[in-house]
């Protein structure tokens, strides 16, 4: 009887501390509750060095020198700004294009390699984030003139010489080598993630290699050929410095074009809605574009 009261008294004891919140149930969750403190200071920086010179320009596009749309009129009644604008987009479309066909075949060699190749292929495509922009252009330089090294390796083989430096070609060129990485690296991210064992169960299927690549492989590899080919195509669209050293006056992109009103003219206005025009445009493809993949991915769900 001792025993069962004693037990009893210590049982009772124990209880309220049994049902009292213990410390980290009560103890405040900050990262929970308030999860927007930790992308705070991304979010200043943002708006500091990007948002505000965003609005600024564009403000400037609007009113100088005079509010109203004159600028804008400017820009869409003048056929060489018109000529310069397409121009620049296809040269963009270019760009992608050639580097999602260099680069696809490259970042699937990258998943079947062994660990010591792919480390190699890695660091092969690291390499240009390693050395400078400048100096990458003005290699081109020197590799696409008319007596470089290009042109000299064509002519041993009984071709050429070709016209490489001062074009569009020369530019493309040029262009895709700076932006092939932002292409490997997301083709990479995705085709690693791919079950290996797909390919080989479709062809114990009866289907050939080149069809259960097609069928099987590639639309896997979609969400990173979209996610590289908006990357360098965006990326294509700003592009200065090797439009300006690889190419000719008669060829010049957007941004050269904005770079002689600001700097050269002194005109703000005509710059901003330049680059408003651009942005606008921009952002209406990336509009098409996510709509597209989001229709191509029902039609593959279902």
């Amino acid at each position: 009887m001792v025993l069962d009261q004693l037990s009893g008294d210590v049982s009772g004891a124990a209880r309220p501390a049994a049902d009292a919140p213990s410390p980290a149930r009560t103890a405040p969750d900050a990262g929970g509750r308030r999860p927007a403190l930790l992308i705070l200071p991304a979010l200043i920086a943002l708006a500091a060095f990007f948002l505000y010179p965003l609005a600024l320009v564009a403000w400037n596009a609007f009113t100088d020198p005079a509010p109203g749309l004159g600028n804008f009129v400017w820009f869409f009644s003048e056929p060489a700004n018109l000529a310069t604008l397409g121009r620049t987009f296809t040269t963009a479309l270019w760009v992608t294009a050639v580097s999602l066909l260099l680069s696809y075949p490259y970042a699937y060699a990258m998943t079947v390699a062994g660990p010591r190749v792919r480390g190699l292929l890695m660091m092969l495509v690291l390499l240009p984030f390693w050395t400078s922009l400048m100096v990458r252009t003005f290699a081109w330089v020197i590799l696409l003139q008319d007596t470089g090294v290009i042109n000299q390796l064509l002519g041993a083989v009984g071709l050429g010489p070709f016209s490489l430096i001062r074009t569009q070609t020369g530019v493309i060129i040029g262009m895709v080598q700076l932006l092939m990485p932002f292409m490997v690296l997301p083709l990479y991210a995705v085709m690693s993630g791919i079950d290996g064992r797909l390919l080989p169960a479709a062809r114990s299927l009866g289907a050939r290699p080149a069809t259960a690549f097609v069928t099987v492989y590639m639309p896997l590899s979609l969400p990173g050929v979209s996610a590289g080919c908006l990357t360098v195509f965006i990326s294509a669209l700003g592009f200065y410095i090797t439009p300006a050293l690889l190419g000719s006056p008669t060829d010049a992109l957007i941004s050269q074009q904005i770079f002689t009103q600001v700097n050269g003219l002194l005109k703000w206005g005509r710059g901003g809605a330049m680059g408003v025009v651009l942005l606008g445009l921009t952002l209406v493809m990336i509009a098409l574009l996510a709509v597209s993949l989001r229709r191509a991915g029902r039609r593959a769900g279902a």
